[in-house]
């Protein structure tokens, strides 16, 4: 076994993750948006060819939206996506805080 292939078979055993500052990012959001009373809880999962933060109104509901890292697709389309409860992709991109800036939009304001 060469060197090449021990390394790519060590990199698909190992799940993909968020790094520290990543989620530091992905909070300064999260925290925004439960301040406005939009969200209300989060989950994390890692997987071996992603990492997904799932982001829910309510706890028992299905996740409204997802943020997901991949880094096989960081050539191409960029590694960062957000995706919607029905599975379309509403932003992708190369850098995680240009995809977050997605929620920045005037458009979810609270309706009394």
């Amino acid at each position: 076994m060469n060197v090449q292939t021990r390394t790519t078979n060590a990199k698909t055993h190992e799940p993909v993750f968020f790094h520290r500052l990543e989620l530091d990012q992905i909070m300064g959001v999260y925290g925004r948006m439960v301040a406005a009373g939009e969200w209300r809880d989060y989950a994390l999962n890692m997987h071996k060819d992603r990492a997904v933060f799932s982001i829910f109104k309510r706890a028992a509901e299905m996740p409204i939206y997802r943020v997901e890292k991949q880094p096989a697709l960081a050539r191409r389309q960029g590694a960062y996506s957000i995706v919607s409860a029905e599975g379309v992709i509403l932003k992708r991109g190369h850098e995680l805080k240009s995809v977050l800036a997605f929620f920045d939009r005037k458009r979810f304001n609270v309706i009394g």
